[in-house]
């Protein structure tokens, strides 16, 4: 199966596929429609095959499906028929969650994005759990997302955000008995250390868990047995 990979940002889209394993970036934006997303892909992949779509989608995803409209891109995602406008199967994911897919080593695994805000993903023994733990409460009346977030990176300073990384890190992986984190997004690479029993994410990590979309939990654990 050749697959097309779209990881869908507010500035950027990248998008692989099968054979095409450098990213093309196509310039987004808040008034960005699923609409000019599918003609500004179609223009870029030109000649390209495939017969199957996997999208990270920049916002929570229920049954293959957006919950809401992206807070940095324009309307019309909800509802929106990709599998009509690209004439093929296509899988929506949560972003973080389809970073999660492509950085599993097996067991369980528990994936935090350092972003504009805080993404998360888990998983367990091959089976993806996509989270929102940004907005559950962390201390003075603030939630995760607010101490780990790129504002709290501008208002904490970096110094005074590491350490409060590396607090939130370890917080996470206890309550959830995670056998590691992997730490991806923009703002993963201010880390000078990583937290005990953490990884830092790939670039190429969406688009390794584009492909794995598709894959079954059965090929999920082989592949993280295969890793190891």
């Amino acid at each position: 199966m050749k697959i097309l990979v779209l990881d869908i940002g507010g500035t950027n889209i990248k998008v692989y596929a099968t054979g095409h394993m450098e990213a093309i970036k196509i310039p987004s934006g808040p008034k960005f429609t699923p609409m000019q997303t599918v003609k500004a892909v179609r223009a870029a992949t030109a000649g390209w095959t495939y017969s199957a779509v996997s999208i990270g989608y920049p916002g929570p995803v229920v049954h293959g499906k957006p919950l809401h409209d992206p807070v940095n891109l324009g309307s019309g995602w909800v509802g929106f028929d990709f599998a009509k406008a690209f004439g093929c199967p296509v899988k929506i994911i949560n972003d973080a969650a389809m970073q999660a897919l492509g950085s599993y080593r097996g067991g369980r695994m528990l994936f935090l994005g350092l972003g504009t805000g805080l993404g998360s993903a888990f998983i367990v023994d091959g089976v993806l759990e996509p989270m929102e733990l940004a907005h559950l409460p962390y201390k003075h009346g603030r939630s995760f997302e607010e101490y780990v977030g790129v504002a709290a990176l501008q208002r904490l300073g970096e110094k005074k955000w590491i350490k409060t990384v590396h607090d939130v890190v370890a917080q996470l992986k206890n309550a959830l008995q995670a056998d590691y984190v992997v730490l991806g997004g923009g703002n993963a690479k201010r880390l000078r250390t990583l937290p005990a029993g953490t990884f830092a994410g790939e670039n190429t990590n969406a688009c390794q868990g584009g492909f794995r979309l598709w894959h079954s939990e059965t090929q999920l654990k082989k592949l993280a047995a295969a890793d190891d």
